[in-house]
């Protein structure tokens, strides 16, 4: 009998936002292909969902940061 692990070997963190989203965007568009076989595909949705999960939360951080450097007043970003 095929021994089955039900813990997937730990992806390590990605070392930035940067990083992050460079391979969210590599893996979708292999999924986009639809080369992929069904595990690897299984396998890509997950880490694929670590990494939205990991952009979020360093979206999120950064906007705490916005607000107290500007004195607890969120302003109206002036993005060009």
């Amino acid at each position: 009998m095929a021994k089955t692990s039900s813990h997937a070997p730990q992806t390590p963190a990605p070392a930035s936002y940067e990083d992050a989203l460079g391979e969210l965007d590599r893996l979708v568009q292999a999924m986009e292909a639809g080369q992929l076989p069904l595990d690897r595909l299984l396998e890509s949705y997950k880490r694929g969902a670590e990494l939205l999960n990991f952009c979020r939360a360093r979206l999120e951080a950064v906007e705490q940061q916005v607000k107290v450097l500007e004195d607890g007043q969120l302003k109206p970003w002036a993005g060009e």
